[in-house]
């Protein structure tokens, strides 16, 4: 797929959102940047919006085969949306090829308002992660939105305290997923695992042992544990183990 979509209700930003080349000559607050990409960000009429250019798809084959990163980035995000899970609103997007190879590509998606990632919470200690309530109410979240993925064979893949957002009103969004993709058989089974440890490499040092524990029961839907779910409990445990 080769063009540029900008969302219906959007249009009165077509000067600036309208066409991929247009979307390239924006300028605007660089917040990070790297071979492959930069990410920038607008405001238009008082509200922040987030532009990812991608001038590369990888190294050698990469160019040619499989999805391209930036496409892969706003599908997820869409489909998030269709599964009820809150995440980001894509206001435009598209890439274009040069021959078979990937040319470029962009998304845009509009700000969340008063919001922080997990990770930043957890990095100055905030004193809401202290809350039994409120972290319940967070942990019901992130359980449930991981169980519906998970079920449509779906995983994240970079499910890291960073990619999920919380607002004012203590609501979870999940963002940022570019690698996320469907999977069968073992590769579901692993990287399934592989999402809950992520969420745990953080939470091992923030949460108690009995929120871990409710976490997953409630990503589960059991009230106890049997012995499948204690397998994967420990599997999830042993992750990293090595790795940090």
């Amino acid at each position: 797929m080769a063009g540029w979509t900008l969302e219906p209700g959007y249009r009165h930003l077509a000067a600036d959102f309208g066409s991929l080349e247009a979307v390239f000559a924006l300028q605007g607050e660089r917040l990070t940047r790297d071979p492959l990409s930069e990410v920038v960000r607008v405001e238009r009429d008082g509200v922040n919006y987030y532009v990812k250019r991608y001038t590369g798809a990888g190294k050698g084959l990469r160019r040619y085969l499989g999805r391209p990163r930036i496409k892969a980035e706003w599908q997820n995000l869409k489909q998030f949306a269709k599964w009820g899970i809150p995440t980001a609103e894509v206001v435009a997007w598209g890439l274009e090829r040069k021959g078979l190879a990937f040319g470029r590509g962009a998304m845009i998606t509009r700000e969340l308002p008063r919001t922080e990632d997990l990770s930043v919470l957890a990095e100055r200690n905030d004193p809401r992660l202290a809350d039994r309530a409120w972290v319940a109410h967070l942990c019901r979240q992130v359980a449930r939105h991981t169980r519906v993925m998970h079920d449509h064979h779906f995983t994240h893949n970079d499910l890291k305290w960073r990619n999920l957002l919380v607002d004012d009103q203590g609501t979870v969004f999940f963002i940022d997923c570019p690698t996320g993709d469907f999977w069968r058989g073992f590769m579901l089974r692993h990287r399934v695992i592989k999402d809950l440890a992520c969420l745990d490499k953080v939470a091992k040092y923030h949460l108690s042992a009995t929120q871990r524990l409710r976490f997953y029961l409630h990503y589960r839907g059991h009230a106890r544990l049997n012995s499948k779910d204690k397998r994967r409990i420990a599997q999830v445990l042993s992750f990293f183990e090595g790795r940090e």
